[in-house]
């Protein structure tokens, strides 16, 4: 990968969010069959599953519209009540982490950066899902959408969570696999560090903004500059 894209953000994070679907975890398994599930249940056309994985990440109602070719939003929010149907039971724990993502997360927690969770996904879910996984210690607070679509457009939430952290946006850093995580730490100042191993490419990433995108995991605290502060505290 270029060089220069994998640069480091310019000044170390102190607070550091993480998309979950596509960045701390891989959910393709149980999204996907959620979504057929739903799309057999409204009657629309069978998609392959491959077409199917870009729509992992994005907010429930742009993808049944797009899938069902509709802006009606009462035959959307019925797509959206099949597909939780199937979610709220299955499909949610259809899902792994990513691998190599602990270690990361602790060396993080090293540094004594805070950690919190900036998902789409309902927090009803999302606290879930953390906890399944064990990673409650990194993350005490799990910031999500509400069912009824509040806060799924990353702008709005991060800016809550700003408020509800007293936090400023040039300290916090989002990491993220989609377009929108990227969006949504520009509109408030804050940096972003695009990754690969999830649902969005590099060229959605950059043309998004992101101040830096990374490919392998074990980047990711260089990537937020916090590895060269370390060194620099451990030599002072």
């Amino acid at each position: 990968m270029d060089e220069r894209i994998a640069a480091p953000t310019s000044t170390p994070a102190v607070a550091v969010l993480f998309d979950l679907d596509g960045t701390l975890t891989d959910p393709s398994e149980g999204i996907v069959a959620c979504i057929e599930h739903a799309l057999a249940r409204m009657g629309g056309s069978a998609v392959p599953a491959g077409d199917l994985t870009r729509f992992i990440g994005p907010p429930l109602v742009g993808t049944f519209g797009h899938l069902l070719g509709t802006d009606d939003r009462s035959v959307i929010d019925d797509a959206i009540r099949w597909y939780r149907e199937r979610f709220a039971d299955v499909g949610l724990f259809e899902n792994r982490i990513i691998d190599g993502m602990i270690p990361a997360l602790e060396s993080f927690a090293e540094h004594g950066v805070e950690l919190r969770v900036a998902t789409a996904k309902p927090t009803v879910y999302a606290d879930r899902i953390i906890d399944h996984f064990d990673m409650r210690r990194f993350f005490p607070v799990v910031y999500g959408s509400e069912l009824d679509g509040r806060k799924t457009d990353k702008v709005d939430l991060i800016d809550h969570i700003l408020a509800q952290e007293g936090w400023v946006g040039d300290a916090t850093v989002m990491i993220g696999d989609r377009a929108h995580d990227v969006r949504g730490a520009r509109a408030h100042g804050a940096r972003s560090v695009g990754v690969l191993w999830g649902f969005g490419s590099e060229r959605e990433l950059e043309e998004a903004g992101a101040d830096v995108v990374i490919s392998e995991v074990s980047g990711l605290v260089h990537a937020t500059g916090l590895s060269e502060t370390r060194q620099a505290d451990a030599g002072s």
